[in-house]
């Protein structure tokens, strides 16, 4: 294999900007075929992106000669049937986060990649961002000293109506497509970065409550992971709060100084050590997934190692559900 050709299952919104451009402004990859269940959206995608193919039908895209590699962009609870449809017909998958809508389901996705021996890939794509790479250096490097604590906060203002009668809005909130709320879509950013600066947890604990009863998911999370390294993180997302209280916010705290950093807004690293604070900024990406994507090209050649295992994907579902009280 010289160069990935890739097939994108499920070419909706989260494909428009954030990663679907980039399979064509990485080197060794194009993108030649996309699949989505409304032909006429499809065609439109592909009319747009400059795709040279479009199906109506998965099983269609994964066994065109012509596609060598699948990124499954679907909602959650496809993710599963597709990556293992891609894997059975000896397709390497980049399959979208949350890796599917729970832990078990996820690992049978992990084990079939390993009894297939094809190559699997979950997009936890902050792991390519120059901002986290730096963040994870900061404390290898221990420029705050010996980390302490994490505490992280994810408030945001309820769904509207309107989001809730738009089907391509309303899954993330459908247990059923979803797994859970808006928790199991935002909080994988959160948790994996967790999981790629600390490594191992040792013990977890979460609680779950749906307050708002708007629907049936739960809309407030909290939780707590123990380190095996002695570092404790602390987090709650809730999705039920005044506009003027929405937060986006994460701190390392360390004996000897602090990083203050955002998830989703675009804002430099604000170290503090001994009393005096440095902003860290970097440039916004135009497409969110092209580093990871970069990196999984290159994994995919076999000229890099993988960026983000299935395995490391059934990490971060287990600490999902235990979040959720599972």
């Amino acid at each position: 294999m010289m160069k990935i050709n890739w097939g994108i299952i499920g070419c909706g919104d989260v494909t428009e900007v954030k990663s679907g451009p980039a399979f064509n402004k990485v080197n060794n990859s194009s993108l030649v075929a996309v699949m989505r269940r409304d032909g006429e959206k499809a065609k439109d995608y592909a009319r747009r992106h400059q795709v040279p193919k479009w199906y109506n039908n998965a099983n269609l895209l994964i066994n065109d000669p012509d596609v060598n590699a699948i990124y499954v962009a679907t909602p959650p609870s496809s993710h599963e049937e597709y990556t293992i449809a891609a894997m059975n017909a000896g397709k390497p998958v980049y399959v979208e986060k949350p890796m599917s809508v729970d832990a078990a389901s996820a690992q049978r996705m992990a084990k079939a990649a390993k009894e297939k021996k094809v190559k699997l890939v979950v997009a936890h794509y902050r792991r390519g961002h120059q901002l986290f790479n730096k963040i994870k250096q900061l404390v290898q490097d221990k420029v705050i000293g010996e980390t302490r604590l994490v505490r992280s906060d994810i408030y945001k203002k309820p769904v509207t109506k309107e989001e809730m009668a738009n089907p391509g809005r309303a899954w993330r909130v459908d247990k059923t497509i979803a797994g859970g709320g808006l928790f199991n879509d935002l909080s994988p950013h959160q948790l994996d970065l967790m999981y790629y600066f600390f490594g191992e947890p040792m013990k977890v604990s979460g609680i779950a409550a749906n307050q708002s009863t708007q629907y049936a998911a739960e809309d407030i999370v909290a939780g707590n992971i123990l380190f095996t390294s002695g570092v404790l993180f602390s987090g709650i997302w809730c999705f039920n709060v005044a506009p003027e209280a929405e937060k986006d916010s994460c701190e390392i705290i360390g004996d000897k100084g602090k990083i203050e950093f955002s998830f989703f807004e675009h804002k430099p690293i604000l170290l503090t050590v001994n009393g005096k604070t440095e902003a860290l900024s970097f440039e916004p990406l135009q497409h969110v997934q092209q580093p990871m994507i970069d990196n999984v090209v290159k994994y995919f050649l076999n000229e890099s190692p993988n960026p983000c295992t299935g395995e490391e994907g059934v990490k971060i579902m287990q600490l999902i559900d235990k979040f959720n009280g599972n």
